[in-house]
């Protein structure tokens, strides 16, 4: 293992995006931070270094613990950073907040059908 990497190289070999263009584009685009600083897609990240990243609506705060030049599997990607436990937490409560907002905007179980349709039109048009 070598001391430090590309951060959109490093991001790709964790598996936090599937490709490192996705990589590159995210953090050209802010949404990943080093040591709580706006980067370009070259700059070099080490063992230690701090990492803000922003993805799906989810914010994820690890620390670097390791370098991997070469994409591996997602168990031995995990080696390679510690989420924090703050980080955790937030990420699963916003979860819940998706799942609870999901469930309460969810629509009726059918179509209506031809009757509940006529009543539908004839509120709609009762405006006009």
């Amino acid at each position: 293992m070598s001391e430090s990497i590309r951060i959109d190289k490093w991001l790709w070999a964790a598996r936090f995006f599937k490709t490192r263009a996705l990589a590159a584009e995210a953090v050209s685009g802010g949404k990943v931070h080093l040591n709580d600083n706006r980067v370009k897609p070259g700059r070099e990240v080490k063992a230690g270094d701090s990492l803000t990243i922003h993805r799906d609506g989810y914010t994820y705060k690890v620390t670097v613990l390791g370098i991997n030049k070469q994409r591996r599997p997602a168990s031995e990607a995990q080696l390679l950073y510690e989420e924090s436990a703050e980080s955790v937490a937030a990420r699963q409560e916003q979860a819940e907040i998706q799942r609870l907002a999901s469930a309460m905007r969810q629509g009726p179980d059918r179509r209506p059908n031809k009757r509940e349709r006529r009543h539908i039109v004839k509120f709609t048009r009762k405006g006009e």
